[in-house]
């Protein structure tokens, strides 16, 4: 696998793999994208944490296998060779169900499985046991929600053993989670990089965090305008600065433009709110804009969602990406044709931030 300069944690949803698909080459070869697979149904997750039970009805099994497979199928179809990670968190709970599906993403992709600490140890032997198989190792995903202390060390350590992998074959991913404010959150990055960073000579060591806002949910008016900054990119430059011997190379990650709690989300749940949100990443910030998906008004409302991101001074452009180019034809269309859905809007944002961050690291602006 060629090392990555960006690592995009994103749910395994068809908005976000069609995202990734439409990439400039150019840009694919950049990134490793860390898939998370989704919870089939349920309620949502806690993070790192899985609702499920263990051992599920041979019914549900079954579901999951049949809901399953397309799903991993079409992700090995849009990554089409390229490498990066998925993690299995959120259907190891039904292990037996998940099986073939996992099996494919490890024999049929460039894909490396994820496992983490906290995880039950007869899981965290199956997935070392079909990273063997594969030969491209495996990543750990710790997650960094306080201060590591020297137990998470010991049991990071543990988990090292079980593994029975040199550290020639493993990759750290240190993941912050969501984050609302960088210098609380560096903190924790940087007591993470020095506990855990240095412990082993890992193959690749991802500094990951997420500064979208968990907006989708959120009560208020239908429409509204929102710039909230990119701690994210605030965090990583901190931790490079207060770390610049690290031995090896720090790999920047962050959640795209969706809240870093949804992946945790399961597939089939209540119809959402009768708005989706339109996203745009600038220097510093996301531009978030409401814009409705139903209603007599809607498109009108959708197109001037729009212009309100094509004309500010953050805009790169209609050249710039496909997103870019969906937006700035969204702004100046008409009629309902082009306006897209919530479905398209986060496929939207996907592709022009995903664009963006990648040029920002090539060009050495450190996001």
């Amino acid at each position: 696998m060629v090392e990555p300069i960006y690592v995009p944690v994103l749910p395994a949803r068809r908005d976000a793999w069609n995202a990734y698909a439409e990439l400039d080459v150019r840009v694919r070869r950049r990134i490793a994208p860390l898939w998370t697979l989704v919870p089939h149904t349920g309620r949502e997750r806690p993070r790192g944490g899985r609702a499920a039970p263990a051992h599920a009805p041979d019914i549900a099994q079954t579901a999951l296998d049949r809901w399953l497979a397309p799903r991993t199928d079409q992700l090995i179809e849009a990554m089409d060779g390229m490498p990066g990670w998925v993690d299995p968190v959120h259907v190891e709970g039904s292990i037996h169900a998940a099986a073939v599906s996992l099996w494919r993403l490890t024999t049929r992709s460039a894909l490396r499985l994820v496992t983490g600490p906290e995880r039950d140890p007869a899981l965290q032997r199956c997935a070392a046991d079909l990273a063997f198989l594969s030969g491209r190792g495996i990543g750990i995903r710790v997650l960094v929600d306080t201060p590591p202390d020297e137990p998470q060390r010991t049991e990071l350590l543990s988990l090292i053993d079980r593994l029975c992998l040199p550290p020639s074959r493993m990759d750290l991913i240190l993941d912050i989670g969501a984050v609302a404010d960088a210098a609380e959150a560096s903190k924790r990055a940087i007591a993470a990089l020095d506990l855990l960073g240095a412990l082993v000579p890992w193959r690749t060591v991802v500094l990951t965090s997420g500064a979208f806002p968990r907006l989708y949910d959120s009560p208020g008016a239908e429409s509204f305008s929102y710039v909230a900054p990119r701690h994210d990119r605030q965090l990583y430059g901190a931790v490079r600065a207060a770390r610049p011997a690290f031995p090896r190379a720090l790999v920047y990650g962050d959640y795209s433009t969706e809240h870093a709690f949804s992946a945790n989300i399961p597939h089939v749940r209540a119809p959402g709110p009768p708005w989706g949100l339109m996203r745009y990443t600038a220097p510093d910030g996301f531009l978030i804009g409401r814009a409705p998906t139903r209603g007599n008004d809607r498109v009108d409302r959708v197109r001037a969602t729009a212009r309100w991101i094509t004309e500010s001074e953050a805009f790169r452009g209609a050249e710039y990406s496909d997103g870019e180019r969906w937006l700035s034809e969204c702004a100046r269309g008409a009629g309902s044709k082009g306006s897209g859905n919530a479905e398209t809007w986060i496929r939207v944002g996907h592709v022009q931030h995903m664009s963006f961050v990648v040029r920002q690291l090539v060009m050495g602006d450190r996001p």
